[in-house]
């Protein structure tokens, strides 16, 4: 999915932090157990978003798309100390493996693991976030961004996971998904309510702050 060479992959991830064990832990067990596990986050964009919510030191995270709660971890390193961060999901098959992973971290009593339907999540959810993290069904790109856009405080940050699709973006022979993605990708682009650009790290991550 990474849109970069091999060879400077591998010079990228010996200039950037390294991975917590838990974390070494989790992307083994996900690539062992559980199907599609290339839907994991991974090391550079997990040092990525790490990053970024150190640098806003957030009270509240929002992430709709928790998998197998890799890049769960990773935002929770920059929650501030009484911070809170929810995590929604679907997949009630995964919820085992996912809270045996957060009983592992030292944010376990942080975050809030929801299982349900996103949208339908959001609604109970009375918050304002200070960082979004949308990496669901991408057809709903759309969807969940109009419906956490009132609830992210004016300087906040949302996140889009997989806005290159395995540089399919580019083709002139788009498949529903792609043309999905594209769409996402320019309602974005129009948005003056919005800052915005895209990262071109792993499947490419939009980086939105709103005004």
């Amino acid at each position: 999915m990474s849109m970069i060479n091999e060879d400077l992959q591998h010079l990228l991830l010996n200039y950037c932090e390294p991975e917590s064990d838990l974390l070494q832990q989790i992307d083994r067990e996900t690539n062992l157990k559980v199907l599609m596990p290339r839907m994991l986050s991974g090391h550079y964009q997990g040092r990525v978003l790490s990053m970024l919510s150190k640098m806003i030191s957030p009270k509240k995270i929002l992430e709709i798309g928790t998998f197998t709660g890799y890049a769960t971890l990773c935002l929770a390193e920059g929650l501030s100390p009484e911070g809170t961060l929810y995590t929604l999901d679907i997949n009630q098959e995964l919820e085992d493996m996912v809270r045996k992973s957060f009983a592992q971290s030292p944010y376990n009593d942080q975050i809030n693991y929801i299982l349900g339907d996103a949208s339908q999540s959001l609604g109970q959810l009375n918050e304002v976030f200070d960082l979004v993290f949308i990496d669901a069904d991408k057809k709903n790109n759309g969807t969940y961004y109009d419906l956490v856009f009132d609830k992210i405080r004016p300087g906040g940050l949302i996140i889009v996971d997989n806005v290159l699709w395995s540089g399919k973006v580019l083709s002139n022979q788009q498949d529903k998904d792609t043309k999905n993605i594209i769409t996402f990708n320019d309602k974005i682009a129009k948005d003056t309510r919005v800052e915005k650009l895209i990262l071109p790290v792993r499947d490419g991550l939009f980086i939105i702050r709103k005004k």
